[in-house]
């Protein structure tokens, strides 16, 4: 059916439904009173009175129809427990000459001027519970046959900071090990960010017992972890470790704070990063946030990114809070360091170190949701990095997946290619995601229904 006819075809419902619309006002009309019938008759003599029943209608249509959808949404949106999680494009951009320059704040960079501003207390997580809440389903990647690099900001709910579920044990058991092996590398804090690392700790004592109830208990001088059974002390000084790492413990994230200094950017002076998969917090501790990315080779940061990130963090107030997705693919099973791209104290590691075309089996899907706030006393920008780690075959069972991801991979160019490892995958990936594909259309997947079904980054 051409777009014409299905025009034609919308004209001719919408008028006979007037059609018929108008007929019943007439029938109606005939039991009112005679005051009533002579009203209606003299209007029902006008030329336009169908013309205006006809767009009365339509604009009825028009209504009832996007209630539908809104309905529907909603209806969709409470059986998946998501927060709304829109894509917002203006974050990235200043919506006034001053907004990027603290002379418009009454400071000077590297010079935080206090806020009241206290993150809400949030609402219980509804029937949360550490055994039988999965994680949330983030599958942050779009179709072909573009790949756009963007930041990819959304706005979020303070209520929504932190995301815990019932991969929580394993990931706590992780942490723990890892603090024990290597903390002094992966957990660190400096002087001058002291004061945030502190914050932020502090912040979390407040949050996650109002948030998880059922895990976390506030007490008079910190809070006590009800399934682990440990307790933590925030108030005596000085503290028993370092804060960076007793927040890292608490969480199921890997926690970084950037630091204004008087050169107006912002470096990474304080971090719990336990479990990054391919990046180390030794590498990158002490940076500003550009050389932070061009020291990664991170897909055209400087064309795309570095811009309107540097201009997002100076402007960024206490009251906001943001969040973004990423992926990527790793083909071995290790949440902490992937050993695939070589040993996680090697000099250099790289892709390159990777077995090529290893069976499906291997195939992990790793996905981030990272989210950015100001902390509203010291003004460090605190990033919580949740890692989410599925084996492909397990998502790829899942309606849609498989082609869009496949459709997603294919969009990659050369150099996010390079940077994502795929000539080290692809080729079984993509065979196995193909299959996977076909498989659901065959068995009647209907492919219309998608963005209804799990919209971005879902």
């Amino acid at each position: 059916m051409t777009i014409a006819t299905m025009i034609d075809w919308g004209r001719d419902q919408v008028s006979k439904r007037a059609s018929q619309a108008y007929d019943g006002l007439q029938e109606s009309s005939r039991g009112c009173t005679s005051a009533f019938k002579a009203f209606w008759s003299g209007v029902s003599s006008q030329s336009h009175l169908k013309e205006s029943a006809y767009a009365a209608v339509l604009v009825l249509l028009l209504v009832s129809t996007a209630i539908t959808y809104i309905v529907r949404r909603q209806r969709l949106s409470k059986s998946a427990a998501r927060p709304s999680t829109p894509t917002t494009p203006a974050l990235e951009k200043a919506t006034s000459k001053g907004d990027n320059n603290p002379k418009f704040q009454g400071r000077e960079w590297g010079n935080w001027i206090p806020s009241d501003f206290r993150i809400p207390k949030p609402d219980p997580y509804p029937d949360w519970s550490v055994e039988h809440t999965k994680p949330l389903p983030y599958r942050p990647f779009r179709y072909g046959p573009k790949y756009n690099v963007t930041m990819g900001l959304r706005s979020i709910k303070h209520v929504d900071w932190i995301e815990l579920d019932n991969h929580y044990p394993r990931y706590h058991a992780d942490k723990a090990r890892r603090i024990q092996e290597r903390g002094h590398k992966c957990c660190r804090t400096a002087p001058e960010a002291y004061p945030a690392a502190v914050e932020l700790l502090e912040d979390l004592a407040d949050y996650l017992p109002a948030r998880y109830p059922s895990l976390y208990k506030r007490t008079d001088v910190g809070l006590d972890n009800l399934w682990s059974g440990e307790s933590f002390d925030i108030v005596t000084r000085p503290l028993p470790e370092d804060p960076m790492q007793t927040c890292a413990r608490l969480v199921q994230d890997d926690l970084a704070i950037m630091i204004e200094k008087p050169d107006s950017q912002y470096y990474l002076l304080a971090g719990a990063v336990l479990l990054p998969g391919f990046w180390r917090l030794e590498d990158k501790y002490g940076m500003p946030l550009s050389e932070i990315h061009t020291s990664g080779d991170v897909p055209q940061f400087k064309e795309k990114l570095e811009k309107g990130m540097l201009n997002f963090f100076r402007r960024l107030k206490p009251e906001e809070m943001v969040a973004r997705n990423n992926y990527f693919m790793q083909v071995d099973d290790d949440l902490g360091w992937s050993w695939s791209i070589g040993s996680e104290d090697s000099e250099d590691v790289s892709w390159s170190t990777a077995e090529k075309n290893r069976a499906i089996e291997h195939h992990y899907f790793r996905s981030e949701r990272q989210t950015l706030r100001r902390l509203p006393r010291s003004g460090g920008v605190v990033f919580t990095i949740r890692t989410y780690f599925h084996p492909i075959t397990e998502i790829a069972e899942e309606d849609y997946v498989p082609g869009r991801l496949a459709s997603a991979v294919r969009s990659w160019g050369d150099d996010v290619s390079k940077y994502k490892g795929k000539e080290r995958y692809g080729e079984v990936l993509l065979e196995y995601l193909d299959k996977k594909h076909e498989e659901q259309v065959e068995r009647g997947l209907d492919l219309t229904r998608e963005e209804e079904v799990r919209a971005y980054p879902y």
